[in-house]
């Protein structure tokens, strides 16, 4: 899953190491959203395929559990706040 912090550091170092890694991205669901899934280039994306879902439509969800169901881990950035 998208986030900050150590989850995209772990998913880079993992992809390093030859590890198959798909981030799970926030798909922009209406006009407001228009440039959430434009994205500046970032030394921690390399090596890793992404995919945008929307996870508040019953599709994303069973998109993202499919993909969780074929994985070996799955990393989530939580927020603490």
């Amino acid at each position: 899953m998208a986030g900050l912090g150590p989850a995209p550091f772990a998913g880079m170092l993992l992809s390093d190491m030859g590890a198959d890694v798909i981030r799970i991205d926030r798909k922009a669901t209406g006009a407001g959203d228009a440039f959430e899934n434009v994205k500046q280039a970032n030394f921690v994306d390399r090596g890793r395929r992404s995919i945008a879902l929307d996870l508040k439509t019953p599709e994303g969800v069973a998109a993202a559990l499919e993909l969780i169901a074929q994985s070996d881990a799955v990393l989530e950035a939580s927020d603490p706040a």
